[in-house]
């Protein structure tokens, strides 16, 4: 479990960042690298569930990305605990 303060980036309300991760603090514990171009590797602990995304976004920003992609690891992580 990593422990850490919360962070104060809008697009990530609720969670929080250490040592290159990001928590969502939510209750399956997952956590996740991102990098700025769209890549990310989400882990989902509870869920038993492991996505690494590939991307090369032109913009190096997650804020065209995170609206997506986020909630898209969370809904299939909601559907292999099914």
């Amino acid at each position: 479990m990593l422990l850490c303060g919360l962070a104060t980036y809008p697009l990530l309300p609720g969670w929080s960042y250490r040592n290159m991760w990001w928590v969502t603090n939510n209750a399956n514990g997952a956590y996740a690298a991102r990098g700025v171009h769209g890549q990310a590797i989400y882990i989902d602990p509870k869920a038993e569930m492991v996505i690494v995304r590939y991307a090369s976004h032109p913009y190096a920003a997650n804020a065209a990305n995170d609206p997506v992609t986020l909630p898209a690891f969370a809904a299939v992580a909601k559907e292999l605990m099914k």
